[in-house]
């Protein structure tokens, strides 16, 4: 079962997560986050090894109090991507989906669940730098650059099984991952298009998880059958 992370542990959680990488995050603070996670946890001496759903990350304390090692910080999030515990198959008409995109990261809710933790997609970035994730333009036509087909692909993905799913994004236009997502899921996954229920422009940066989860709610509770 998912465990579901609450208080500095979440803020943790999501730091690894961060573009640009997070330079302040505390490794007294990193390990006590993947220990809560873990199902099983192995230290000696300097070196943390953690457990999680058959996936295992082994980490060695820095010298410093703080995670200044990228690499090391892209381990982290390549484990906890990669040892989450993926959206099940939901019975017949009974899940809700929640999608809130941007270009840096999408995050997909089971709006039903209480303290739900979102399944979290990445675009495809190395060095964990976000540069190509910047607004960039082209300068032939003043569009933005879109990220890799893969993320749009992980995405609908993660979608698979939905009865409805809402999507919240920031942005309109060419300049829109949410318009991005629409457009991939009408000309590849015309099924996934069809479950689409509505989307809307949100300030997401001055909203809580649990505002833009309520905001779902409301809306499911609302709109027709």
């Amino acid at each position: 079962m998912e465990t579901k992370l609450t208080g500095s542990h979440r803020s943790t959680y999501d730091a690894v997560f961060q573009h640009p990488v997070a330079r302040n995050l505390k490794w007294v603070d990193l390990r006590s986050m993947l220990v809560a996670l873990a199902d099983s946890v192995q230290e000696h001496g300097d070196v943390l090894k953690v457990t999680r759903n058959g996936k295992s990350l082994t980490l060695h304390r820095p010298d410093r109090k703080g995670m200044g090692d990228i690499a090391e910080l892209m381990k982290v999030r390549h484990f906890l991507e990669q040892s989450a515990v993926e959206l099940p198959a939901p019975a017949a008409d009974a899940l809700h989906l929640l999608v809130v995109i941007d270009h840096r990261v999408a995050r997909v809710y089971r709006t039903e669940l209480q303290g739900t933790i979102p399944q979290r997609i990445t675009p495809y970035d190395p060095s964990g730098s976000g540069r190509h994730l910047h607004h960039v333009e082209d300068d032939s036509n003043g569009q933005r650059k879109v990220e890799r087909k893969s993320f749009y692909e992980a995405i609908a993905k993660a979608m698979r099984g939905a009865r409805q799913i809402l999507i919240f994004g920031s942005g309109t236009g060419a300049s829109s991952a949410m318009e991005h997502l629409l457009a991939e899921l009408k000309d590849n996954h015309s099924d996934l298009a069809g479950r689409v229920v509505g989307s809307m422009v949100v300030n997401e940066q001055h909203l809580t998880e649990n505002q833009l989860l309520a905001k779902a709610r409301e809306f499911y509770a609302t709109a027709a059958p």
